[in-house]
């Protein structure tokens, strides 16, 4: 059984493509196609027809399909055990974040467990903290952090880091000079929001009661463009404190207190209460909990 060939197999049937999925894995089209009739051969079965420009599993192929993703997932396991039997930590540590605290909050944390372990490699996988839950549990990623609450019997979760949330205005706004702002003084501004995610789903909640005059100006994925056009004036975001420091500290922008309702965004950790953590991620953990980080912020707690 060769590995490379199973990942050439799961990549076509997420791709739909064997072209696509060559480029992806910077692999000739024919050498793809081998190692797929080689697999065939193998389990004496074919694993995809073709429909038009597009290739579908057969039922051969959605039956290998979940061993595939078990052989993989199983590879890595040994690689981290063999690694873990080494005096200090080593391989690699599989973390999940989403965009925003990986860009805000963990680049601190990352520089001073790699002055600790250099010999570990950081993967991240980068998505919404849904996805990351679901990663974690799969066994895919190790460890995560996620905004909380979470609810899975599956997973211990240690309260990390608590923001506040605030109005972000250009330093041109007129609220730029105010103390504190109304949700319904917001409402009147137009409104440059993040697509999905925590902070909209409290938005459309809030402000449901307004929604009559809300003006939303733009809808965008990133938390950076979302800066990046709130400085240039072009509408006001409602944003975690420590995410636009930056533009505060240059004066492109302010941060008002919402003067009627107590916002926050509590990060938290996670990962699988049934299974022994990696020595690469278990060092994390421990790092995370026991060091003063400018991620912990004074609010950290535990829920075990």
């Amino acid at each position: 059984m060769d590995f490379d060939h199973l990942t050439t197999f799961l990549e076509i049937s997420k791709l739909g493509s064997f072209s696509r999925a060559g480029q992806k894995l910077f692999r000739s089209q024919p050498a793809v196609s081998a190692q797929i009739r080689q697999l065939e051969q193998e389990y004496g079965q074919k694993l995809f027809d073709r429909v038009g420009k597009t290739v579908k599993l057969t039922a051969a192929g959605e039956a290998l399909i979940v061993y595939a993703n078990r052989l993989l997932n199983l590879k890595e396991e040994s690689l981290r055990a063999v690694s873990d039997l080494s005096s200090s930590p080593r391989g690699t540590l599989n973390i999940g974040a989403n965009e925003a605290t990986c860009l805000y909050v963990l680049p601190d944390l990352f520089a001073a467990y790699h002055r600790q372990f250099p010999a570990v490699q950081i993967s991240i996988y980068r998505n919404f903290s849904r996805k990351v839950i679901e990663k974690i549990e799969d066994g895919t990623v190790d460890v995560g952090i996620v905004t909380l609450p979470v609810k899975s019997p599956s997973l211990k979760i240690h309260s990390i880091f608590r923001d506040r949330l605030m109005l972000m205005v250009s330093a041109s706004n007129p609220l730029s000079r105010a103390k504190g702002v109304t949700l319904s003084e917001i409402a009147e501004q137009p409104q440059i929001l993040p697509k999905t995610g925590y902070t909209r789903q409290l938005f459309d909640k809030l402000f449901r009661p307004y929604r009559s005059k809300l003006r939303i100006t733009m809808e965008l994925a990133s938390v950076g463009m979302i800066k990046r056009f709130v400085a240039a004036g072009l509408g006001v975001s409602i944003i975690s404190e420590s995410f636009a420091k930056d533009e505060v500290r240059s004066g492109e922008a302010k941060l008002i207190p919402i003067s009627d309702v107590q916002l926050t965004r509590e990060l938290g950790l996670v990962y699988r209460r049934d299974r022994t953590l990696p020595r690469a991620a278990a060092a994390f953990v421990t790092l995370l909990r026991q060091q003063n980080f400018p991620v912990d912020g004074g609010h950290g707690s535990s829920k075990r």
